[in-house]
């Protein structure tokens, strides 16, 4: 007997109708297999492991004050696993021909009468295979997907059976409840609740084992609360750079090879800066170095990015839709010398600790799914013109996962900007390395590869200085 519809959470609903032109909202991940895998194979996978998961045989059916989940009783798995040839062009490689095609497949729209995924198997790649991954935002945040992905490998885990449909259907948006409502008692109990801020978020990157709600400090005063308020609407525009402007729609991906991540935790002790303050710092430097290779001025110029951070903890991720909020963190791209650019980002970073904007912008996206599409339009768009790129930071497993037994060598993932925001960054810790990729629009910047190619110098100039110090002091 078919399921009742569930009915669609205010956030994921937002999410659904934030589509645009330029940007579609998928989260958008790759995998680099060695060897290739069979497409049976990855059916039988997918059947076993992944269906398990309601929302993968739920299509989305929308009406006039929203969206629910209604399973898809015409379920056809052959309309989600897509084997594609990859075919470079002459003189290209596989590694170009395989982030062009990503490129073209995050502007490729998701058949909106099917459940909202899709994966593509790619034989031949260099040598093994690959594999495309495409998941609407309104399923679930990257934290959840990651959980999910890593469930589908070999010897991953069920997700926990839920008690009955009827209890996820009556469970209420908790979170948008405590900060929709005006900043009373409960306001501030939920800030301190969930408040643990940004740096906490992304400090799961060297610590992937800790939850992000690990430690819960008591409520905060309402005060607070009223300044982040005002610290998000009194927000200036970013910065105009070369990166910012009107995004055409057509996507370039690009992505680079791990870093060592015990040589980041050194160099981090090294300066008495977090791993995450190690890896900011030498994205900001690409960045610039960027900019001014193509003959910006950058001197003392800085630019914002939009950094998701979870709200809940990470054993619940199986649970899919979207728990995360949104925090500004500005990188200081003016500033050349590595060093103190590393503390220019600590420095930011402990501004933005114990912040509750993430809860605000939470807030913000509840409301926009309770209204009209050119309202949530207009509302959000308020957030894309406050920044430049979108930015996660993410922890993988610390060692390499086998898929259909085959070894997942490396992945990569991209989470979608919103309004016309054109440039997307992904640091991601995976079987011992990080690595840094990205996601641009072409009008913005065509060839996001320069910026890739930055990133390690920048952090070998960071190491350099860092190896010149005295041994067993710290700067």
């Amino acid at each position: 007997m078919p399921r009742a519809a569930q009915r669609m959470s205010r956030v994921d609903t937002a999410w659904l109708r934030m589509d645009n032109d330029v940007n579609l909202m998928m989260i958008v991940g790759v995998w680099l297999l060695q060897p290739a895998i069979a497409v049976d194979a990855l059916r039988a996978r997918v059947e076993e492991k992944l269906l398990q998961y309601e929302r993968f045989r739920q299509k989305v059916v929308t009406d006039a004050i929203g969206a629910s989940w209604v399973d898809d009783d015409a379920f056809d798995l052959d309309a989600h696993i897509v084997e594609m040839e990859l075919t470079p062009a002459p003189g290209e490689s596989d590694r170009a021909a395989l982030q062009r095609l990503v490129g073209e497949l995050a502007m490729q729209p998701l058949d909106p009468a099917r459940p909202l995924w899709q994966f593509h198997l790619i034989d031949g790649y260099e040598d093994g295979g690959a594999l495309i991954a495409r998941v609407h935002h309104c399923i679930a945040d990257g934290i959840a997907l990651i959980s999910v992905m890593l469930s589908i490998t070999d010897g991953g885990s069920d997700p926990p059976r839920r008690r009955a449909a009827a209890a996820a259907d009556a469970e209420p948006d908790w979170l948008a409840d405590a900060v929709v409502k005006p900043l009373t008692d409960l306001a501030a109990k939920a800030a301190g609740m969930y408040g643990s801020g940004i740096a906490k978020s992304m400090e799961v990157l060297s610590n992937p084992q800790q939850g992000v709600l690990g430690s819960i400090e008591a409520a905060r005063s309402g005060a607070r609360v009223l300044g982040d308020v005002a610290a998000m609407a009194l927000m200036a525009d970013d910065s105009p750079t070369r990166l910012k402007g009107q995004p055409a729609g057509a996507k370039v991906v690009a992505w680079g090879e791990p870093i060592a991540l015990d040589r980041v935790k050194a160099v981090g002790k090294a300066l008495g800066c977090s791993v995450n303050d190690v890896l900011l710092g030498a994205v900001s430097g690409a960045i610039g170095a960027y900019l001014r290779d193509q003959g910006d001025a950058t001197d003392g110029s800085e630019i914002r990015a939009m950094v998701p951070v979870n709200l809940r903890p990470l054993d619940e991720a199986w649970k899919l839709g979207n728990r995360f909020g949104l925090a500004p963190l500005t990188l200081p791209i003016g500033i050349e010398n590595p060093v103190e650019r590393a503390y220019a980002v600590r420095a930011r970073m402990d501004v933005l600790k114990n912040s509750y904007q993430p809860l605000l912008a939470f807030a913000v996206l509840a409301l926009a799914g309770l209204t009209i599409k050119p309202v949530q339009d207009a509302l959000l768009g308020l957030f894309a013109k406050k920044a430049t790129a979108v930015m996660t930071n993410v922890p993988g497993p610390a060692k390499p996962l086998h898929f259909c037994g085959s070894t997942l060598r490396q992945t990569m993932f991209w989470v979608p900007a919103s309004g016309d925001i054109g440039v997307g960054v992904s640091i991601l810790s995976y079987g011992g390395g990080v690595q840094f990729g990205l996601i641009t629009d072409g009008a913005l910047c065509p060839d996001p590869q320069q910026i890739i190619d930055r990133f390690e110098p920048e952090f070998d100039a960071l190491l350099t200085l860092a190896l010149m110090l005295p041994w067993g002091e710290s700067a």
